[in-house]
């Protein structure tokens, strides 16, 4: 029996997929079924029965379980009581949005490559409901996202910062110039907009709605770097979080448009399911990012 053997063992549980698991763990299917049978065949029973697509463990899979997760605990602490470091045995997981992975994580992730090269390290961007359906589902560790603070049974809060969601433009453009604009001059403008779904392209739509306007926007994206190059060029008119646009207001390449009776703020939150099992790179996660990284 290897560390390496329980460790695909409990990422099938977590997974409930033969393919996700090796997935997660950057091996072939192939490679995982020969873990778990090698493991099967040294005790002399089959730990999970797969029927169709589905899943299960069988008893002697449930039994298996308990002593699984306690040797690869007791692993986990060893690492740190004896190294000081953070166990090398799980990919880490996270599950965030493109304004937050172009502006906040990279401190994060260049800490774990600098302190901890060994550690597979993956982050999957996605609408805020995509993202919160693959954490109730186990396919990501932990979620950081921006929208209005969200409260869940199921999930533990480690950090909510407030984050002002402005409207910006070119610096070139005659709306950095002006001390402020009303809302219907603003949306009669281009607008370069992240897509509907996301937090605060919502809460525009929503905005718009209560002042018996609409929103038509003239180009939409996932990619908050692409929108932020566009309104630099002086093309448009676009709403996104300060924290993603105020290095570029900072160069002198944007503006931040000042909308009479207009001021709004979402919330960067940080989660992992309360069921899941909180691994020492989660826990630096966690202390990165209540601290240098979520300052």
């Amino acid at each position: 029996m290897e560390l390496r053997q329980l460790v695909t063992f409990v990422t099938i549980i977590e997974q409930q997929s033969f393919s996700r698991a090796a997935q997660t763990l950057g091996y072939t299917q192939a490679a995982v079924t020969i873990q778990i049978r090698q493991l099967e065949e040294e005790f002399h029973t089959r730990f999970f029965d797969r029927v169709g697509k589905h899943i299960q463990l069988t008893p002697p899979g449930k039994a298996f379980e308990t002593y699984a997760r306690e040797i690869l605990r007791q692993d986990e602490k060893a690492h740190k009581a004896l190294t000081g470091s953070v166990s090398r045995g799980y990919a880490l997981h996270i599950g965030t949005q493109e304004s937050l992975l172009a502006s906040k994580l990279p401190p994060l992730i260049r800490h774990f490559y600098i302190h901890f090269p060994d550690i597979r390290l993956k982050v999957t961007t996605g609408t805020p409901q995509e993202l919160a359906e693959m954490l109730d589902h186990n396919q990501i560790d932990m979620l950081y996202l921006l929208d209005h603070s969200l409260q869940d049974a199921h999930w533990m809060k480690v950090m909510e910062i407030e984050s002002p969601i402005v409207f910006v433009a070119s610096a070139h453009s005659y709306l950095a110039r002006a001390s402020s604009v009303n809302l219907k001059e603003l949306l009669a403008l281009p607008l370069f907009l992240t897509e509907e779904g996301f937090s605060y392209r919502k809460a525009l739509d929503n905005l718009s709605l209560a002042n018996q306007m609409e929103v038509y926007p003239f180009f939409e994206t996932m990619n908050t770097d692409v929108i932020i190059r566009l309104i630099a060029a002086n093309q448009g008119v676009s709403f996104l979080p300060l924290f993603a646009v105020e290095e570029s207001v900072k160069r002198g390449e944007l503006a931040v448009v000042n909308v009479e009776g207009i001021s709004m703020s979402m919330y960067r939150q940080m989660f992992y399911h309360k069921n899941k099992w909180v691994t020492e790179e989660m826990k630096e996660v966690i202390r990165l990012i209540q601290g240098k990284t979520g300052k």
